[in-house]
């Protein structure tokens, strides 16, 4: 056993956030245990991870063997289990490191213990799960949620949990985008099926911005130090054949980096009223500066230790629903990056689906005159049309099975959203009853409830051609 003891300061902090302990393991090591001690408080947080000898510095290509963040502030890995959001198997010989996250250092500094033990104990070696490729054959909608968390990183709950709800919201893909590791594919590899197909995903998860990395097997190195490192980010997954998208670019962790070659913005994210107004605009901004973005979204639920019963703070708040060719893992990475489908508040929020002629959305079209819309479930609340300048129409939505066709003259691209009216007064009462009692969250004020805009539904724009 090895103890180790490091006084942090904020200068360690500002040199690099990421502070490595270093120790050496010897041949036929088939175990080790970490554990992290320090003080705790409102200005004191540390996040715990592991390198092996692999690891070159950023951007590594290898040697990542796990991240808890501040979650946990103990890990084992051995060749043949490990603690969730930590890697087992081969335990090289040579120099491994602690990684410690120094998300919150207080102005005096702080001592923090590290202890390692090392076991020699004979293990079998357990193989990495491998990926599965179910398939559900039919062209048609899809729903799922793009975001969402199990004990492998912050949750409480397990991945067996996390299913269960998945199917109570009666949903056909799930990405699990755990904080700044890969390891929940233990589980969602083996069980992902034709019923329920999961999508890979992590999310790059740092102080200052979070960013869901889509269909890439491997893991990513998150240890961004600089606003341009974003472009490093946007090339190692696009590298892998992956897709990037921004997350939840508002309060309280917004982008603040360079805005990479991303392939989608996650525009939506848990209730409506939890700030997405902000990274709407953002969105809106983004789209008007000629960037092709697909829009998407995700509950970022992150499972408690048991089942909770449907209603507008869990899982699929909001759902992203896709038109696909058939229901596989192929399919909805094809549809997030062309952007054929919409994000609605909910697995049974409304439907809303745009055609320009023989283009859909996400697709691009020499000329816009009129604009075909479907919309299911909005009856009494607002249609609204918006290209690069803002809203250009706005319609009441005269039933729940509406279909319309409107004359248009849109600038660079024409997107909708639906917009409560009828339907106002009944979210904002489901929203209060499920905060129970509780004070309003996120810092949000009265005012907001009685002056924000709820959208019900966002679409993906259609572009116009150059």
């Amino acid at each position: 056993m090895l103890t180790i003891t490091h006084h942090i300061t904020r200068a360690d902090q500002e040199r690099n956030p990421y502070y490595y302990i270093p120790y050496e393991v010897p041949a036929a090591t088939s175990r080790i245990d970490v554990t992290l001690a320090y003080a705790k408080a409102e200005d004191a947080i540390i996040d715990l991870g592991a390198f092996d000898p692999r690891d070159t510095g950023y951007p590594t290509a290898a040697g990542f063997r796990g991240w808890s963040g501040g979650a946990r502030d103990t890990y084992f890995i051995a060749t043949d289990d490990a603690t969730p959001g930590y890697i087992h198997g081969t335990i090289q010989p040579g120099t491994w490191t602690v990684v410690l996250g120094l998300y919150k250092v207080p102005l005096a500094g702080l001592d923090v213990t590290v202890t390692i033990t090392l076991d020699s104990s004979a293990r079998p070696h357990a193989p990495q799960p491998a990926r599965s490729f179910p398939v559900r054959q039919g062209a048609g909608w899809y729903r799922g949620d793009l975001h969402c968390h199990t004990f492998h990183s912050d949750a409480r709950g397990a991945p067996e949990l996390l299913h269960a709800a998945a199917k109570q919201a009666g949903l056909d893909f799930l990405a699990i985008a755990d904080h700044n590791t890969i390891t929940q594919r233990r589980y969602f590899h083996p069980q992902s099926s034709p019923e329920l197909v999961f999508i890979r995903g992590m999310e790059i998860t740092t102080a200052v911005g979070h960013a869901n990395v889509f269909g890439v097997d491997e893991w990513i190195d998150f240890r961004m130090t600089k606003p341009s490192d974003a472009h490093v980010l946007a090339k190692l997954v696009h590298d892998k054949g992956g897709l990037l998208s921004i997350n939840h670019d508002k309060p309280t962790i917004p982008w603040d980096y360079d805005f990479p070659a991303a392939d989608c913005q996650e525009v939506w994210q848990s209730t409506w009223l939890a700030w997405n107004w902000v990274a709407l605009e953002k969105y809106q901004k983004r789209l008007a500066s000629g960037l092709k973005l697909s829009a998407i979204g995700g509950s970022d639920f992150h499972q408690p230790d048991r089942l909770m019963p449907e209603g507008p703070l869990v899982l699929a708040r909001p759902t992203t629903v896709f038109y696909l060719p058939e229901l596989s893992e192929n399919a909805v990475l094809a549809a997030m990056k062309s952007g054929y489908g919409y994000v609605t508040e909910s697995p049974t929020g409304p439907h809303l689906e745009l055609r320009a002629g023989d283009s859909v959305m996400g697709g691009t079209c020499d000329a816009i005159s009129e604009i075909e819309v479907t919309i299911r479930g909005a009856a009494g609340d607002t249609l609204s049309l918006i290209d690069a300048s803002g809203e250009i129409a706005s319609v009441t939505i005269e039933s729940d099975a509406w279909n319309a066709t409107l004359s248009v003259s849109p600038k660079m691209f024409i997107r909708a959203e639906i917009i409560a009216k009828a339907s106002r007064a009944d979210l904002i009462e489901t929203f209060k009853a499920a905060l129970d009692g509780k004070e309003l969250p996120w810092q949000l004020k009265g005012t907001d409830l009685e002056s924000q805009p709820i959208r019900r539904a966002l679409s993906n724009p259609i572009y116009l051609a150059r």
